[in-house]
């Protein structure tokens, strides 16, 4: 599969499909010059000799409603979900000390900053909905369909929301003293979380969107919150601190225990990208929002430097609070055992990761909001049964088929496997078959800039950046074959690539 670099003037969407999108971005909102440049981006879009559009009418609603500030939370409720409550004790098991999962955490928000750098310019060239599905298809046209094939697969069997789901239910049933919960009521709680939001979504969206709005700003508080408790604690009880049990007060305590092995850090980097993913969220839904290449320019950055910041501070308030040895123990109830042992076991045990989650829910939200754009737009080309049904958005102007594209799956992958160590093996599958699409966006906009010099970029990434999302992803490709020094779990340690491959 070899980019083309086909320069012909036709637009990417056919005169007998009704309007190229350059003038459906006219049409719908008033000349500015935030559009002048949003109409101009879309110029880019040119057609192969066959006369085959390469892409439909986008599936937008009439007119864009997304705000920035909308964009912003969209972005960061997608983005903060249950990985900072969930991942940081299984980070820390296999790194072994907190010095190297602070060093993860941080290699890891830099790569996520190259591939949203990728993420920006294909945006900027091309501002309509659709996401990874648009770009692929832009640069690598032959073979043809190839590529719309490939995002589907992904789409339908490795975009879901599982993890998040049995995180919001072990918090539930954790809130409510529900101890040793039976695997039966883990699922029946995430099962109807996940059956709530794809109904509020489908027949009530501006509701949805205000909820998932309120939730992230929830989930923004509740990570401040943390970061308070831990602030109070080392300034007004230090005694009780667990900065100096952990190795924080001393060079040698910080890094004592730690695995260097590649595949070791390969796995943790999963599942810190796991806790970036999201950041090319709005790219899913460019042609709801307001400005689009204007705001894309800056939210998505924006809301990498929240997560980041948040992100390290959360961390380091565990750190401060809990046992090195409790973290490691944790499993996803990390947060939950630091509001416990910082208040208790009434407001701690009850309230506080109650809140969390809520946050875990909203990520839910957000997730099923800007997958199912993706699975309507892969649907509206045909590529899956029924295809005209499940691309339609009646009666609610919502996408009801792509709704339930991602709704189908999530459920069978909270039904069926045994709830015990599945979210971070469901971290990892996910995780890997993602470098190989990042690999093909990255070795793809190189060609653009080859190929196409004459493209309008209102946003072009720093080259280095792209050669080091290429470099990270071939490495992170070869990683899960390397043996950790120590086996910190029941099943081969390259498990999770073997499924992702295969799926």
């Amino acid at each position: 599969m070899a980019p083309t670099g086909d320069s012909d003037s036709r637009p990417l969407l056919s005169s007998n499909e009704g309007q190229s999108y350059a003038s459906t971005i006219s049409t719908t909102r008033p000349k500015s010059s935030s559009s002048q440049i949003d109409a101009e981006a879309a110029q880019n879009a040119s057609c192969p000799a066959d006369n085959t559009p390469l892409l439909p009418p986008t599936s937008s609603p009439t007119r864009p409603f997304l705000s920035w500030s909308s964009a912003y939370i969209l972005i960061t409720s997608r983005v903060i979900g249950s990985g900072i409550f969930a991942t940081p004790g299984s980070i820390v098991r296999s790194a072994g000390s907190p010095g190297l999962s602070l060093l993860i955490w941080t290699v890891g928000a830099v790569i996520a900053g190259c591939g949203l750098a990728v993420y920006l310019e294909y945006g900027c060239m091309l501002p309509r909905s659709g996401g990874d599905k648009v770009y692929l298809e832009f640069v690598y046209r032959k073979p043809k369909y190839l590529a719309t094939t490939l995002i589907a697969v992904q789409a339908v069997l490795l975009d879901f929301s599982s993890a998040n789901c049995m995180v919001f239910s072990q918090y539930v049933l954790f809130a409510f003293d529900v101890e040793k919960a039976s695997d039966f009521l883990l699922k029946t709680v995430a099962s109807v979380l996940l059956t709530a939001i794809v109904f509020v979504h489908a027949c009530f969206p501006r509701t949805g969107i205000v909820v998932q709005d309120v939730l992230g700003w929830v989930k923004i508080i509740v990570i401040g919150f943390m970061i308070f408790v831990a602030l109070f604690v080392v300034v007004f009880h230090p005694s009780s601190s667990s900065s100096d049990r952990n190795g924080l007060q001393s060079l040698e305590g910080l890094w004592s225990d730690s695995d260097w092995s590649w595949g070791t850090i390969a796995t943790s980097l999963f599942k810190v990208f796991y806790s970036y993913a999201g950041l090319s969220t709005v790219n899913n839904c460019l042609s709801e929002v307001k400005d689009p290449v204007r705001t894309l320019r800056s939210v998505a950055s924006t809301a990498l430097a929240t997560a980041f910041l948040l992100y390290t501070l959360v961390n380091l308030a565990y750190f401060v609070v809990v046992p090195l040895d409790e973290i490691k123990e944790s499993g996803e109830l990390i947060a939950a055992l630091f509001f416990e042992r910082s208040f208790g076991s009434s407001l701690g045990r009850k309230i506080l990761p109650a809140a969390v989650a809520l946050s875990c829910a909203g990520n839910v939200m957000v997730t099923a909001y800007a997958l199912s754009r993706l699975n309507q737009e892969i649907a509206r080309q045909g590529f899956l049964p029924f295809s005209s049904l499940l691309a339609s958005s009646k009666p609610f102007n919502t996408p009801i088929g792509g709704l339930m594209i991602h709704y189908v799956p999530s459920l069978l992958f909270i039904v069926l496997p045994p709830s015990k160590d599945v979210y971070a093996f469901i971290l990892d599958v996910e995780g890997y078959p993602r470098q190989y699409l990042a690999l093909a966006l990255s070795v793809g906009l190189i060609w653009l800039r080859y190929k196409r010099p004459d493209l309008k970029r209102p946003f072009k990434a720093w080259t280095g950046a792209i050669v080091i999302m290429i470099a990270m992803c071939i490495a992170l490709i070869v990683a899960p074959f390397f043996p950790p020094q120590k086996q910190t779990g029941g099943l081969w340690y390259a498990t999770y690539a073997v499924v992702g491959i295969g799926m």
